[in-house]
């Protein structure tokens, strides 16, 4: 399911640097770990959703792509985003 236009649009003001800064690995973070609680409560409903969890392991690993570019290139903005979305345990 796509993220609603009001939705995305507050992740993309909270993380990005201004309302149009939708490339940046902060935002794109956000985006899919919005992406990723909806699938997860989704496969919580329908455990034999198959195709759905092959989705949101693609996800989980793109986010994983995304946060390991953040963290070499600024830590300090990797921090800020592992702890807005409570990630990392």
């Amino acid at each position: 399911m796509p993220i609603a236009k009001e939705e995305k649009k507050k992740i993309i003001k909270k993380f990005g640097k201004d309302e149009y800064d939708t490339g940046s690995a902060t935002v794109q973070i956000a985006l899919l770990t919005h992406r990723i609680l909806e699938l997860t409560e989704h496969l919580k409903l329908h455990k034999k959703d198959k195709h759905t969890r092959r989705g949101l392991v693609q996800l989980v690993s793109q986010r994983k792509k995304f946060m390991k570019y953040l963290v070499r290139i600024d830590a300090k903005a990797y921090m800020n985003v592992v702890k807005q979305l409570s990630l990392r345990g």
